[in-house]
């Protein structure tokens, strides 16, 4: 869903202001800030390399979407290179392929993920007529992943394993383990909470960063965060304690830094210029390839 010409500067940050009427949890890990993002049309893009993806590396990039399959942008083939996008289905059916041969329709619960790797180009749209909503990540890459072969994994929504009231979709939580081979030391969780109940999230050693987005309902935590809303913690390996206002459901990052640079493009991030150049140079030679057989215009 994301628009690859849009590797813009992050929102403004908005601060712990004008938040719903709730008290804060007390004795919680500290939030730094809470972002309502910026809305590009149905998107709202919420994480940027820029600014708070230099906060959150390896996460660098969060789009959230909510739309009629009807109104929906069509964005057509485009590429990337040196990153990973992971795209979570909340609702709606999903269209996709891309040029390691996949194809296919994601469901509502299904995930998508990507490695574009030294290079990649890829396609979506909506399948079915009714609401698609979700969210598509970046993931910043490693040296040794970032020019490596692209791979692509769709998984149902019954092959992304539960624990309690999250969905493990990236990383490990709880005993469980997503198929994903997302790089070592990510946790990505969709988490699904009734009215006042309460939930704890430990982060794994080396898990300093971490931030919850919510899609629906609200978060009790040191200050409130609402439906739209990204909240970024501190950095730290301390449980985040979060309660629910009203049925909420959210997404939650956690990760060890990544400690290497996001050196960007126009859409893809790697870790040197030099990388860059070799993953633009296959994203140019992919595309004309693409545009020889009809596929690009």
């Amino acid at each position: 869903m994301t628009d690859p010409a849009a590797l813009r500067p992050a929102p403004t940050r908005s601060p712990l202001a004008g938040a719903p009427p709730v008290e804060p949890l007390a004795a919680a890990r500290p939030l730094l800030l809470r972002t309502a993002g910026r809305r590009h049309g149905p998107i709202t893009r919420l994480i940027s390399p820029h600014e708070l993806g230099e906060q959150l590396k390896p996460f660098v990039f969060l789009d959230a979407f909510d739309v009629e399959a009807a109104g929906a942008p069509r964005f057509g083939m485009h590429p990337h290179s040196g990153i990973a996008t992971f795209s979570a289905l909340i609702s709606g059916r999903f269209a996709y392929e891309d040029t390691t041969g996949k194809s296919g329709v994601l469901d509502e619960g299904g995930v998508e993920w990507m490695r574009a790797g030294r290079g990649v180009w890829h396609d979506g749209a909506p399948a079915s007529p009714g609401r698609i909503a979700g969210y598509q990540l970046w993931v910043a890459l490693p040296p040794e992943q970032e020019l490596a072969e692209p791979e692509s994994l769709y998984l149902a929504p019954a092959d992304v394993p539960r624990v309690g009231p999250a969905r493990v979709l990236l990383g490990a939580h709880g005993g469980a383990q997503s198929p994903v081979p997302s790089p070592e030391g990510i946790t990505y969780l969709l988490v699904e909470l009734s009215d006042g109940e309460g939930w704890t999230f430990q982060p794994a050693p080396g898990q300093r960063l971490a931030f919850v987005a919510v899609h629906e309902g609200g978060l009790r935590s040191p200050a409130p965060i609402a439906a739209g809303e990204l909240g970024l913690f501190a950095p730290g390996e301390q449980p985040l304690s979060l309660q629910a206002v009203g049925p909420t459901r959210f997404i939650l990052g956690a990760a060890r830094p990544h400690r290497h640079p996001l050196v960007t493009g126009r859409s893809s991030v790697h870790t040197t210029p030099e990388a860059l150049a070799q993953g633009e140079r296959r994203i140019r030679e992919i595309g004309g390839q693409l545009a020889a057989g009809g596929r690009l215009g």
